[in-house]
């Protein structure tokens, strides 16, 4: 995995975290649920981004 996805992908994660917690705190349903979707596809191409580097390893 390179170091720049891997940065960029961890931004997002934590920009989703960021998002739904604000989301809870004002009562705002669609921030929480915009947080909970940037959250999962940060932590999904972080995923995909291992699985790639498992098979270039090979």
């Amino acid at each position: 995995m390179t170091l720049r996805n891997k940065a960029r992908n961890l931004f997002q994660t934590s920009k989703g975290r960021v998002k739904e917690t604000a989301g809870r705190a004002t009562a705002d349903e669609d921030l929480e649920n915009e947080g909970v979707k940037d959250r999962q596809a940060g932590n999904l191409k972080q995923a995909g981004e291992k699985v790639r580097d498992a098979f270039r390893k090979r």
